[in-house]
Order: C-alpha cells, then structure tokens, then sequence
C-alpha cells in the first residue's frame, strides 16, 4: 500500500485550520510523519467492515455523573454568612457594566 503523499504546503494549511502554531521543525516533521499515519487509518479502514460499528473511544466508556436529583442544601441565611455584602438572599457585587 503507497502512502499518501502530503507536502509541507499541506502540513501548514491544516495547522492553519486547526489554529495550531507550528514552527519550521515541526512542519518538517510532522510532513515526514503525517503520511504514514494517514496509512494505518487506511489500513485500519480496510479492515473495519459494515458490522463493526463506529465508535467514539476503544473501551466502553459509561457515564460517571450522578443523577440529576434535588437535594437538600445550605438555607439562603448559611450560604450568605460568609458574604462581604448580601442584598435580598443574594450575594452583593460591585456593578462592573454601568448598567442597572
């Protein structure tokens, strides 16, 4: 199987679509090494059929959060105690924007 053939050109335009900053070094490397990457993705493609379904991470991955249950929590008056300054059960900030 030939690599595909990717210039330093190339390497520069995806950089620049990706917003990553590279220097001269790392085109030049990345334009030796990008070919053969992209190889094993071929390679990889070839051998992935219709039954193998796509998937996002090689291991199942679950979701970790909680459920999203309300619970008990501080009363207005305890999570204020701690406040610089408190207006009507909020926290009071200085105004920053001008605005009322």
């Amino acid at each position: 199987m030939s690599e595909p053939r990717i210039s330093r050109d190339d390497v520069a335009h995806l950089a620049g679509l990706a917003r990553i900053d590279l220097s001269e070094a790392e085109l030049d490397r990345l334009g030796a090494e990008l070919p053969s990457i992209l190889g094993y993705v071929a390679e990889v493609q070839a051998v992935a059929g219709d039954d193998v379904e796509a998937m996002s991470h090689p291991i199942p991955v679950r979701n970790v959060f909680r459920p999203d249950v309300p619970t008990p929590s501080l009363a207005p008056a305890d999570a204020l105690a701690g406040a610089p300054a408190a207006e009507d059960d909020k926290f009071l900030v200085p105004q920053i924007l001008g605005e009322d």
